[in-house]
């Protein structure tokens, strides 16, 4: 995609009702971002007690029973905070587009969800997912690691880019 083309996209999602209600509102901007911050909640709330328990806490509670009650919980944040996070960046996407804070939350976002598309692959997961008396091994214990510190690592970008741009 040219400069030129994504510029004038950018620009079109800028002019849409949407973005414009969002910048002439009192109200709709602020409550648009508090259901992006609940969303966010929600969202890294529930795979933060997930990511625990892959890395051998709260092994009194069965990792499905926990996996039952947090994937839907984490899956709602996660829609919740894309639909509203995708709303803040039409008001702005010129600006956002070219933030290397914002590109690099991006990226963290990104790597943060195919670590939980690969975790959920992962054949020992299903079998624990399932009920099956099944401990994670190292590879999901590094998984865990792994998403806990790229969704805190999305925290502190998506934090920046709100005090930067």
């Amino acid at each position: 995609m040219t400069s030129e083309l994504l510029t004038n996209l950018l620009t079109d999602l800028a002019a849409t009702a949407p973005a414009q209600m969002l910048k002439a509102s009192f109200w709709v901007y602020p409550l648009v971002n508090a259901w992006h911050i609940l969303g966010i909640a929600l969202l890294v709330g529930a795979i933060a007690v997930l990511d625990l328990r892959l890395l051998g806490l709260f092994r009194k509670v069965p990792a499905a029973a926990l996996a039952a009650g947090a994937v839907p919980v984490a899956a709602l944040g996660l829609f919740v905070a894309a639909v509203t996070g995708f709303l803040l960046f039409a008001v702005k996407p010129l600006d956002y587009a070219g933030s290397s804070l914002f590109l690099g939350k991006l990226a963290v976002i990104i790597a943060a969800v195919l670590n939980l598309i690969l975790v959920r692959r992962n054949a020992r997961w299903r079998r624990i997912a399932q009920g099956g008396p099944v401990e994670p091994d190292g590879a999901l214990r590094l998984a865990g690691l792994l998403s806990l510190a790229l969704w805190t690592a999305a925290l502190v970008l998506g934090r920046l880019v709100g005090y930067f741009l």
